[in-house]
């Protein structure tokens, strides 16, 4: 079921400023910039696409997201591919060279099935020789400690209204983590609460569904900047490629091969 966060119009359109000034664009682009065809899984409102037309690519770019409120706001521009649905549907076979799956979207999938699932379809959309790069926040820092409403923000809405968010914690269970988002207009004229869940995985764990699925983590980074995947780091940012030897090689940090 597709979180009330993304699936209504109002929310969705908060989105962007709420991920304002986020940091994994930077390390993104370039990988869209270098690769023929590209399929962002969880596009949202396609923003990374969105850049990627504007800095002039002129290959395939294709947005995949389950959440009709997101692609709503992606389809206001046209010369991208916009796919409603999720990875179990995916009809491609080796189509795309890069295949990213940004801002936290791989923690949606919490059960290993799920998780299973989703990886043998990126396995099979992946062309031979294609990456796949994604990002998961590292359980060892245990980042849902700061989702507190005394950490709670304030956005512009696109129609000039001020919206206070706050997040909070229901229950953290084993690597699942259940909380909500509480979006409310600043002359309260209405609220909206998204409730959603989780994974976090950490390192080991994630090399071993990777190579389940037929893929093998060839990078791995610890924060945006390209620093090197620590016990302490924020994130694990991976950059995985079809294993064509039936074994999975060493991470480094310091190139694809």
């Amino acid at each position: 079921m597709v979180d009330h966060l993304f699936a209504d119009a109002r929310l969705a359109a908060l989105y962007d400023a709420l991920s304002a000034g986020r940091g994994d664009f930077a390390f993104y682009l370039p990988l869209v910039m270098s690769a023929g065809s590209v399929l962002d899984v969880g596009c949202g409102t396609g923003e990374l696409l969105r850049l990627a037309r504007a800095a002039g690519h002129t290959g395939r770019l294709c947005g995949l997201d389950p959440a009709d409120g997101m692609l709503a706001q992606a389809r206001r521009r046209s010369d991208v591919e916009w796919v409603l649905g999720d990875l179990g549907s995916a009809p491609w076979r080796g189509e795309f060279d890069l295949v990213v799956m940004t801002g936290h979207a791989f923690q949606v999938f919490v059960t290993d099935d799920e998780l299973r699932g989703a990886l043998r379809a990126v396995r099979r959309a992946l062309a031979d020789d294609g990456r796949f790069a994604f990002e998961t926040r590292n359980p060892a820092v245990r980042a849902w400690e700061r989702w507190t409403p005394d950490n709670a923000t304030e956005v512009v809405a696109t129609d000039g209204a001020r919206v206070r968010v706050e997040h909070g914690v229901v229950e953290v269970v084993g690597d699942l983590v259940r909380f909500t988002q509480t979006c409310t207009s600043s002359d309260r004229v209405w609220s909206e609460v998204s409730s959603s869940t989780l994974r976090f995985l950490g390192a080991t764990h994630l090399a071993a569904f990777l190579s389940d699925a037929g893929l093998r983590v060839v990078e791995q980074f610890g924060d945006w900047n390209g620093g090197p995947s620590t016990p302490g780091s924020p994130e694990i940012i991976t950059v995985a490629a079809p294993d064509r030897s039936g074994a999975g090689d060493t991470p480094s940090n310091s190139g694809f091969e």
